[in-house]
């Protein structure tokens, strides 16, 4: 019975003789066999596994310290040369601590502070529109970086058996003297952003308040010329009327308006002194007569 042995899904396995690997490596699961009682199975995984790196402060090329907590992705590609170079995962995960956080440290230390907290589409919205941040010029950026140190590090992984997937910056935070000047840095950008777009707004309130008191003068001006032209309509009526009650009968009318200036012209206080021969008793002088 020790000459059989099953491969589990997931896993890949090498046969040791006396400690030596022996053949190919064994990557399809199922019902295998080996030579009893003087061969081993070594197993091995098949999927990617992560690799998680201590955070690191690490200075920038502009002298500028940066904490930085990297992580990474990889599987075991060779399993031969990994028995033979590494023998084990603890193993594995001490030497891409070296070969990651090396790398790592080596590119940071040849960009700006800049470069690796900005990624590399990184883009800023001001008053509405879209524009790439242009204060600081950026070559590359966080993402790019990132590329560069897998690039960097997956060269020298295959020796070890070792396939690295990717990198990936997992945080990237500023030491505390740089964190206060950033958050100070960040509060005037975001008053200066507040301060056009309260610019903004009282433009456009003077814009629209404008048009509303032009509008209302419209309006206004409007609704007095159509006042006028339906008062000129009215008088232009009333005289039409007094003329036609004029013609009709000339002394009637002539009679009623004088009854009415005596109603408006005298009170029960009223004292007038006039001649005898005044026109404005002469209708009383005829009803005298």
């Amino acid at each position: 019975m020790n000459g059989l042995y099953v491969l589990p899904e997931g896993k890949q396995a090498v046969i040791t003789q006396f400690g030596r690997a022996v053949g190919e490596p064994i990557t399809e699961a199922g019902l295998k066999f080996k030579t009893p009682f003087i061969q081993d199975v070594t197993y091995f995984d098949k999927k990617i596994l992560i690799w998680d790196g201590d955070p690191n402060q690490i200075p920038t090329n502009d002298k500028t310290f940066v904490y930085l907590d990297v992580t990474a992705r990889w599987r075991i590609s060779d399993p031969l040369v990994f028995l033979q170079a590494v023998n084990n995962q603890n193993r594995a995960q001490s030497i891409l601590d070296d070969i990651i956080d090396g790398t790592v440290r080596d590119l940071v230390n040849k960009n700006d502070l800049i470069e690796i907290v900005r990624s590399s589409d990184w883009k800023t919205e001001v008053m509405g529109q879209e524009e790439k941040a242009a204060d600081e010029e950026i070559r590359f950026g966080r993402d790019k970086i990132a590329s560069l140190i897998h690039e960097a590090a997956s060269k020298v992984t295959p020796q070890y058996g070792i396939e690295l997937v990717d990198v990936m910056f997992k945080r990237v935070n500023y030491i505390e003297s740089v964190r206060l000047r950033v958050y100070d840095r960040m509060i005037s950008e975001r008053k200066r952003i507040a301060a056009e777009k309260r610019s903004l707004g009282e433009g456009m309130k003077a814009e629209i308040i404008g048009k509303l008191q032009r509008e209302l003068k419209e309006i206004r001006s409007g609704a007095n010329r159509k006042a006028q032209e339906v008062k000129g309509l009215a008088d232009a009526e009333a005289a039409k009327i007094f003329a036609d009650a004029y013609n009709q009968d000339p002394e009637f009318y002539a009679f009623s308006k004088t009854l009415e200036s005596y109603r408006g012209t005298m009170g029960s206080n009223t004292k007038l002194v006039l001649s005898s021969d005044s026109d404005f008793y002469q209708y009383l002088k005829k009803s005298m007569k």
